[in-house]
């Protein structure tokens, strides 16, 4: 555990990144999703390094113990954040998860700077290819919506964050995918962060375009989402990631919600598991060898 400066963003000023990390083996980054901290992946910090993986996450700057700033929430400032955090800890060969918000620091990461020190790449329920509904995104979300969230935060960031996790883990009046406890936890990890941090990354990753940068993705990409995710809706991401990019491997959980990481946490190990320890198989091109 500790700190790791980073001067991203325009200003370069330096903020410092908590990260925290367990295990030996093959490196892998887990990106929060928002509004939480690295502490949301617990349950697979819990298992991983049972099976060669060494788990590294960091909170996004303005959550969790990271230095909370009042600008730098923009997926350029994000990407680099996690690039310092990569070049600090001079990892190579590594694995990038990203949950929700967090595959947006993936594929900003991965079309910025390339793949030269990243092995493979895992979107988990993210918000991916884009959010916001425009004349040329006609299935996204309506841009009132995410005005009102900013608005309920900004009158009352406890009570929006309540409600908000219920719909998180699909907890209902007839369904109670979590416990209680678990949702006081979600809310306890959210309030961590700071209501500035809070709204300004509703403003990215709900209007941050990456369609054109998901097609330059160069790595094995593993995608995974729950069918009954009401935070972000399958047929608006994942879907649509998975179309833009057929060699994708993609698994859709049944009945599952945006929380799955808790939820289905036992499934979601399983395949992290699996698809961190297989090995990239390259195949050569015989025309080449021979041109060669």
């Amino acid at each position: 555990m500790g700190f790791i400066a980073s001067k991203a963003g325009i200003h370069g000023e330096s903020v410092q990144l908590f990260v925290h990390e367990v295990g030996q083996g093959k490196p892998v980054i887990f990106i929060s999703g928002w509004p939480l901290s690295h502490e949301m992946w617990e349950y697979q910090f819990n298992v991983l390094p049972k099976h060669g993986v060494r788990c590294i996450a960091y909170d996004r700057r303005g959550f969790g113990k990271s230095d909370k700033p009042w600008s730098g929430y923009d997926y350029d400032t994000l990407a680099d954040d996690l690039k310092s955090v990569i070049e600090a800890l001079d990892l190579n060969d590594v694995t990038l998860v990203g949950f929700s918000m967090g595959g947006g620091e993936v594929v900003r990461y991965l079309s910025k700077y390339g793949s030269s020190r990243v092995a493979k790449a895992v979107l988990i329920s993210t918000v991916l290819p884009y959010m916001l509904h425009t004349d040329d995104n006609p299935d996204g979300l309506p841009q009132e919506m995410f005005d009102g969230f900013v608005k309920d935060i900004e009158d009352d960031r406890p009570k929006f964050l309540a409600g908000f996790a219920k719909d998180f883990y699909g907890n209902g009046f007839l369904n109670n995918a979590v416990s209680d406890e678990i949702l006081n936890w979600h809310g306890m990890l959210a309030l961590q962060g700071s209501g500035r941090a809070t709204t300004q990354c509703i403003r990215s990753f709900s209007a941050t375009d990456f369609r054109n940068e998901i097609s330059l993705l160069d790595v094995p990409v593993l995608i995974i989402h729950g069918e009954d995710d009401k935070t972000v809706p399958i047929k608006v991401s994942s879907e649509r990631t998975s179309a833009m990019l057929p060699g994708a491997e993609y698994i859709v959980y049944e009945s599952a919600p945006h929380g799955l990481f808790i939820t289905h946490k036992e499934r979601l190990n399983e395949n992290l598991v699996q698809f961190i320890n297989q090995e990239v198989v390259t195949i050569s091109n015989p025309y080449t060898d021979i041109a060669s």
